[in-house]
């Protein structure tokens, strides 16, 4: 026989029993004290279970040891917390590859179609994948910080940051409710940040008054009314915005001359911006008792329309109701 022909008859022959040799290497053996009557599948539930355990002890003693360091080494809480996670997450991730082993799968023969795969990361995981990168950003860029105040412009609510993810934002509001926001769209949003810097924040007052009043009598009324409020700053060193430094005491400005009067704005300074709706009500209040008090030195402005006719001014025709005709001719009866 020809020596090629016999190799490959050798070949054809040899095949289904390395076959039958590799299948039985990848069985895995029973053990010898395991009974009989149990099958193998609840060895194998058994040691998964065995397996999550272990996970969550290590993954309790790994945040446990190195929750110091972290802390120390980022200076801030939210990458503190995602720092921790993210070791979390790593010890999870081995266990569910130690128990696919367990149960004999492994990454090679979990595979996917390219069409299948495709719809999946474009109908679930996008969003999900969108959220983490905004957060990576969000992180990175720090526009606020676990414990800030901040208010969400668009719906004019505002609240404290209690926990910042790689996925959302989660806010505790000041009606006592919590506010869970993807990464996504906080960052399409416009945040103010109250207490990123300094908690100092200033607040106006526009108080229109006629111009018969006596202007820096209201000034002086306007920043008396603010002064001796609780919370507001009454004095002290100027306060730097920027490259700017502003009075810290109440001023009041004259702001414009409008159709109806003169629009005065009262600026002042509160230490935390936690109450901010109820200082502004009190200095409002205290406002209004100053102008009363005044009397008719001070008169809040409104608006009045005067109605003038000349020769001009063509003709207006007017009706009387039946007792303004009977009074009249009364009256010319009487002439």
């Amino acid at each position: 026989m020809h020596p090629g022909l016999a190799r490959a008859l050798e070949g054809t022959l040899g095949a289904p029993e390395n076959e039958t040799a590799i299948a039985e290497d990848s069985v895995v053996p029973r053990p010898e004290w395991l009974p009989e009557t149990v099958p193998i599948w609840v060895l194998e539930v058994v040691a998964a279970i065995v397996v999550l355990l272990l996970a969550w002890a290590a993954a309790q003693l790994l945040v446990r040891l190195s929750s110091r360091r972290v802390a120390r080494y980022f200076e801030r809480p939210s990458l503190t917390r995602v720092s921790l996670a993210g070791i979390r997450v790593g010890v999870y991730v081995f266990a569910l590859l130690t128990i696919l082993r367990i149960f004999g799968l492994d990454l090679g023969n979990i595979a996917l179609s390219v069409t299948v795969f495709s719809a999946v990361v474009g109908v679930i995981l996008a969003p999900i994948v969108g959220s983490i990168i905004s957060g990576v950003f969000l992180l990175a860029d720090q526009p606020y910080e676990i414990g800030d105040m901040i208010e969400l412009t668009d719906q004019g609510q505002r609240g404290f940051v209690e926990d910042i993810t790689l996925r959302y934002t989660k806010i505790f509001t000041l009606d006592n409710t919590f506010l869970v926001v993807p990464n996504g769209e906080m960052r399409e949003r416009d945040v103010i940040n109250y207490s990123a810097e300094d908690t100092r924040v200033r607040l106006d007052v526009d108080v229109l008054v006629t111009y018969e009043s006596n202007i820096e009598t209201a000034r002086q009324r306007l920043e008396e009314s603010a002064r001796g409020v609780d919370g507001v700053i009454s004095g002290g060193p100027a306060i730097r915005v920027g490259g700017a430094r502003y009075p810290a005491s109440p001023q009041c400005l004259l702001s414009s001359f409008g159709d109806n009067g003169i629009l005065l704005r009262l600026r002042y300074w509160v230490d935390e911006p936690y109450r901010l709706q109820t200082i502004r009500s009190v200095v409002q209040t205290r406002i209004w008792e100053a102008f009363e008090a005044e009397g008719d030195a001070i008169e809040m402005a409104y608006p009045h329309s005067h109605l003038v006719f000349d020769d001009t001014s063509g003709e207006i025709q007017v009706s009387l109701n039946d007792e303004q005709q009977l009074e009249a001719s009364h009256e010319d009866s009487s002439d």
